[in-house]
């Protein structure tokens, strides 16, 4: 009998998430595990040409071997950069600093 790994996939959607918990053969890979998912066709979004994925919080490849207790999370595409928000915060603050010292 071959060597059955326990692996869940995990969605994350701004109002809820989605997790799917699998039994897959030793040896199959994170492609396999987000097509046995069933989540493919309910978030027709997902494209894993495009969508980032990972396995507990780390990037990893769609062909990367799978191994017993595996979370495999796939990513939606950032709103906003990051870097950017940042700067635009960063702008702002100065622009309140100076604003908030000409009533004196």
């Amino acid at each position: 009998m071959p060597e059955l790994l326990a692996i869940e996939v995990i969605y994350a959607l701004p109002d809820k998430q989605q997790l799917v918990s699998l039994q897959l053969a030793a040896g199959s890979t994170v492609r396999e595990a987000i097509e046995a998912s069933g989540l493919l066709p309910k978030h027709p979004e997902i494209d894993l040409a495009k969508n980032k994925i990972g396995i507990f919080g780390k990037l990893t490849k769609p062909d990367a071997e799978l191994r017993d207790q595996d979370r495999v999370e796939l990513y939606r595409p950032l709103i906003a950069d990051p870097k950017e928000v940042r700067k635009q915060r960063a702008a702002e603050g100065k622009v309140m600093k100076k604003g908030a010292g000409e009533g004196e």
